[in-house]
């Protein structure tokens, strides 16, 4: 409770303890999971890609209808209150239709509830994770950062209960993504993740990874793949804006890469611990 009773959160206009912090029952995100939300890493006081993340929350806002409470200088204000500058933090925003009476309708003339808290972020000792293959049963806008996340916590508890770290998931033969991560694989040289669309979660951390392989040369392919492709390919990496990007080592028990990171990961997590270190440093100049 020491820890919880030190650190300072934002809701709805105040800064408060969070074991302080307080919501209505009657909130749309309690009641209905009506609402969206961000995770955005922070390195050292800086905020890792803020404009990247601030333009996916908009999108999300505008997918569920619920028109922004904030603008991106006011959010990033709120931000800076809270991070501490500790090596490696993760701010999680939260923002709900707010508080009504309970109605599948939407309220008129509600004030969304927003939710801002800063964590730090142990650094792990190891850099590699099993993985379980599964159904990907969850809805059809997958694309939408939503808080109703019960699916994908049914998905990882049944890869926790197979002593497995994450699921990737599989929908009509085809690699989707993982339960609170994205994939990507490697093949004939060639790193490959699923393309955008409804099934998939646009993950910032992706698409950094994409736009760092590809300017260092290497082949990068958005395009479907298989189960098949998946059990075979050279290398299996998941990617998070908490995780970063991270080898798999044994999936379904069996071991990737001879149970060890690969070359093409050896490279890739070189470079984007490069980028973190860039813009860190651009941050103090």
């Amino acid at each position: 409770m020491d820890e919880l009773s030190e650190q300072i959160v934002y809701l709805n206009g105040q800064y408060s303890p969070l074991c302080e912090t307080k919501i209505s029952v009657l909130d749309r995100g309690f009641l209905f999971g009506d609402g969206v939300y961000e995770v955005i890493p922070v390195y050292q006081g800086h905020i890792f890609h803020f404009e990247r993340h601030f333009i996916r929350l908009e999108r999300n806002l505008n997918a569920i209808q619920l028109p922004a409470p904030f603008n991106r200088h006011q959010l990033k204000s709120i931000i800076q209150q809270l991070i501490t500058g500790q090596p490696q933090e993760s701010v999680y925003l939260q923002v709900t239709r707010g508080i009504a009476r309970r109605d599948h309708g939407f309220p008129g003339n509600i004030q969304p509830s927003v939710f801002v808290m800063a964590s730090s972020v142990a650094q792990k000792p190891t850099h590699e994770i099993a993985c379980i293959t599964l159904n990907d049963d969850r809805w059809q806008h997958c694309d939408i950062k939503t808080i109703a996340l019960l699916p994908n916590v049914l998905l990882r508890q049944q890869a926790h209960d197979q002593d497995a770290d994450e699921a990737i998931l599989i929908r009509d033969g085809l690699i989707t993504e993982g339960a609170a991560s994205n994939v990507f694989i490697v093949q004939n040289e060639t790193i490959i993740t699923a393309p955008k669309g409804p099934f998939i979660l646009p993950g910032v951390t992706r698409d950094i990874i994409i736009g760092l392989a590809a300017r260092a040369g290497f082949q990068v392919s958005q395009r479907q793949f298989t189960e098949q492709e998946l059990c075979a390919a050279n290398e299996v990496w998941i990617s998070s804006s908490t995780k970063e990007v991270v080898p798999v080592t044994r999936l379904n028990k069996q071991p990737v890469s001879g149970g060890k990171p690969g070359e093409f990961w050896h490279k890739m997590n070189t470079l984007f611990q490069a980028h973190k270190q860039e813009l860190t440093q651009q941050s103090d100049d």
